[in-house]
């Protein structure tokens, strides 16, 4: 039987582009060639979908020159209906066939691909994918609308703010009174990115404009939360097989000792002042409970695919963060260090990730 054919998909046009190339590096590394043929396909920054060279390497997480999908004059031809699966590639010498795609791998982090465009155009084309489906990874790239259901869910969430530059140009006083009640420090946020990307701790109200058109810069709708006194951590959880209740994996925590917080440069780049520590130091009782509200929090906003729920722990509470439907996979992200240290190799994840998929799909 041959074997199945993943297409792995990464790049986009999202401000993640380089983490999700970075992240199909480490995809390519560790998928089992035994098991899968693989096709790498790239999204360039505008949107172009190109068949990309099958090296692992071409996309290492390099502070000097972060990895990105170019223009090499190749366009990945899709099915054009439902009754075929055949992807072909056209290029200067013409087209040919790459053969038929059983799964979609769509490591694609931000705005169109994680957040249910790039699953909305594989649904009508009816192929199956990796991951959360439409709704789960619109709900998960939307972080007002993710704490709304999670409030809904009695899963303890972190109080905030969420407003637009139209709210602000109205009423300026009000919002400005609602986002000063939340007192100091604030994390300033945009309402659909990811990987910390334009984010600001404020930790004065004189920081809160600059902050904010950091965060306009990259959505129309920005978060303004809370600060929370408490340890960073998280855990990743996958679907349950066979009608169990969703698997999570032991917990990770991020001690910041000389930064302000988790950001961009800490997370990829291996920038100083943070350690990732797996599995946390937890007592046996407080895992249970965070794994708890893990799958609570996962079951709410849908329960496919994968999930990273990121908490802050007081000491005495979890309150959920943030839920990330598809995570970092680089070689120092915490969904596999999670995972490898809850007693799954690597390459089992990726096949597990998989294997799911298909399963869904039949």
């Amino acid at each position: 039987m041959d074997k199945p054919a993943v297409a792995v998909l990464f790049g986009g046009r999202s401000s993640e582009h380089s983490i999700s190339s970075a992240t199909a590096g480490g995809v390519l590394r560790a998928i089992d060639r035994d098991r899968y043929r693989v096709i790498p396909i790239g999204i360039t920054r505008d949107g172009a979908f190109v068949l990309e060279d099958d090296d692992p390497d071409k996309f290492t997480l390099d502070p000097e020159r972060l990895p990105e999908v170019v223009d090499n004059g190749t366009r990945i031809v899709w099915p054009d209906s439902a009754l075929s699966r055949e992807l072909k590639v056209k290029d200067a010498s013409g087209e040919r066939s790459l053969g038929d795609v059983d799964v979609v791998f769509p490591i694609l982090h931000g705005r169109f691909g994680e957040d249910g465009t790039i699953q909305g155009f594989l649904e009508l084309i009816d192929i199956p994918y990796v991951g959360a489906g439409l709704l789960m990874s619109a709900i998960g790239m939307d972080k007002h609308v993710t704490k709304s259901i999670l409030k809904a869910a009695d899963v303890p969430v972190v109080p905030w703010v969420s407003v637009t530059r139209a709210d602000l140009a109205r009423e300026r006083r009000l919002w400005e009174s609602r986002m000063r009640a939340l007192g100091l420090p604030v994390f300033v946020k945009p309402n659909r990115a990811g990987s910390s990307v334009g984010v600001s701790k404020v930790s004065d109200w004189s920081e809160l404009d600059a902050a904010l058109d950091t965060a306009f810069a990259e959505d129309s709708t920005v978060l303004v939360e809370q600060a929370v006194v408490g340890r960073e951590v998280e855990c990743g959880v996958l679907p349950g097989r066979d009608g169990a209740l969703p698997r999570v994996s032991v917990a990770g925590e991020i001690v910041v000792t000389g930064r302000d917080f988790y950001d961009f440069e800490a997370k990829y780049l291996d920038a100083p002042g943070v350690d990732l520590v797996c599995p946390a130091d937890l007592r046996e009782g407080e895992l249970a409970e965070m794994q708890r509200i893990a799958v609570r929090a996962f079951e709410a906003i849908g329960g496919q695919g994968l999930a990273r729920v990121d908490f802050f722990f007081t000491g005495t509470e979890f309150y959920v963060n943030e839920l990330n439907t598809m995570p970092g996979f680089t070689p120092i992200s915490m969904f596999p260090k999670c995972w490898i240290a809850s007693g799954m190799t690597y390459p089992q994840l990726i096949s597990e990730l998989i294997d799911t998929a298909l399963e869904r799909a039949a």
